[in-house]
């Protein structure tokens, strides 16, 4: 351990808790890149038929979908307000629009996990109705809003370890199909979550160690019943691919806001990083979408830097935050996680540009600095990306190897990704709006 911290200085930096950030000098094309991950274009279309044949039942079962034909999407919106802000608060100007994509405000469970992890379960259960004889493609999918069909969908049963929000999405939607759901909960989950999938009949198996425990336990569980399915948020392509059917549907939603993304106007983009399915997924299908000039950069908290440091010393999945001293410990409890994504990182290390650590201290200020000038409300570990444009316009190196011209940096456009916040109960949000910083 020692030659570690010798050979990779900034480890010392991650454990004196400091804000800090890396850029990868090792990034490529998206076409050189492309064959690390093993998915391709055609995966990602698939998952997005999928989710156009499940429309019509989600828009029936969720009201609150119905009003974009139970597709489960967040609009973009400008944070001119947020942007002065900020501007005055680090005394650097960022040009360019500051936008707000509000996977905060996704209906069923409110956060960028509702992408991914209904997806999965959606997939899961069409999988076994289609090997079962009780539907085809070509069905009206409404069906499965039927006593039939939640009768067939109860003998089996649907596993997963969560810090909050996938359990959310996880718990919601399997609920609702039938399936008997256990979602196996970190000690850091917060107790609004657990109260509100037991409201929707979830089994909440409640732990006092952090999320890597959660999700052992939740794996043997499901090692236990042959009629078990474990949702594995650390190594799925499934849940991957969910979350990168947003690549096109952000490609559509910046065209009619008169935004194009090219070489003289590139598009920077700061997703919050727990394990890395989620941003992982969503900066793959970015990728797809834009090409060499969308620029996907991961956030995640001081005390729990999990995917910078697996990806910045190449060992990934093979070390844990705690194996370097730290605890693991945040307000941001859906970046609680102490090892990253084997999967994820060795799959995206060349797509994305860098990673930076943010504190609880900064992501309350930001929270309450939002709050006050867009009267948008969100969990701490959803502001995780807001300071990205601030920490890219200080990288000299980052900028110069990306080869831009100053007009083009002027045109940019800095997209910040509202991962979680909006069924945050009042009471708990209070909490959130009062804390000193």
């Amino acid at each position: 351990m020692k030659n570690l911290f010798e050979q990779y200085p900034l480890i010392n930096q991650l454990v004196s808790l400091k804000e800090s950030e890396w850029f990868n000098p090792n990034t490529t094309t998206v076409d050189a890149a492309l064959p690390y991950v093993g998915l391709t274009q055609a995966d990602v279309q698939d998952a997005s038929d999928r989710l156009t044949r499940f429309a019509p039942y989600l828009a029936q079962v969720f009201p609150d979908t119905a009003i974009n034909g139970g597709i489960i999407e967040s609009p973009i919106r400008a944070i001119e307000a947020m942007k002065s802000q900020l501007e005055s608060q680090y005394d650097l100007p960022i040009p360019g629009k500051l936008l707000l994509k509000m996977d905060s405000h996704l209906p069923i469970s409110g956060s960028i996990k509702a992408r991914g992890g209904i997806y999965e379960v959606l997939t899961h259960a069409e999988k076994l109705a289609i090997q079962h004889g009780l539907l085809t493609l070509t069905d009206d999918y409404r069906q499965l809003d039927s006593e039939e069909f939640r009768s067939f969908f109860s003998q089996f049963s649907i596993a997963v370890g969560s810090t909050g929000n996938l359990g959310l999405s996880i718990g919601i939607m399997s609920a609702k199909l039938g399936f008997n759901v256990s979602v196996h909960m970190s000690a850091d989950a917060r107790e609004w979550k657990k109260a509100k999938l037991r409201s929707h009949g979830v089994n909440v198996v409640e732990y006092q160690s952090d999320y890597g425990v959660a999700v052992e336990q939740g794996r043997k569980e499901a090692e236990q019943d042959p009629n078990c399915f474990f949702i594995d948020d650390e190594n799925s392509k499934t849940l991957f691919l969910g979350y990168s059917v947003a690549g096109e549907r952000v490609k559509h939603q910046l065209e009619a806001l008169d935004i194009t993304v090219s070489k003289d106007q590139p598009l920077f983009v700061y997703l919050p990083c727990g394990v890395g399915g989620g941003p992982g997924g969503v900066a793959f299908g970015l990728k797809l979408a834009f090409g060499d000039h969308v620029h996907c950069i991961f956030a995640e908290p001081t005390h729990s830097p999990c995917m910078l440091l697996g990806v910045h010393t190449g060992l990934h999945d093979q070390i844990s935050v705690q194996e370097i001293g730290i605890d693991n410990k945040t307000a941001a409890d859906g970046l609680a996680v102490g090892r990253a994504s084997g999967f994820v990182g060795r799959a995206m290390e060349r797509m994305i540009d860098g990673y930076y650590t943010v504190s609880d201290s900064t992501l309350f200020s930001q929270l309450q600095t939002l709050a006050k000038t867009e009267s948008i409300q969100l969990e701490p570990s959803a502001l995780a990306g807001m300071k990205g444009p601030f920490v890219i316009y200080q990288q000299i190196d980052y900028l110069a190897r990306l080869n831009y011209s100053n007009k083009a940096l002027k045109n940019a456009n800095h997209l910040v990704w509202a991962t979680g916040g909006g069924m945050v109960p009042q009471t708990e949000m209070e909490k959130y709006l009062t804390i000193k910083t």
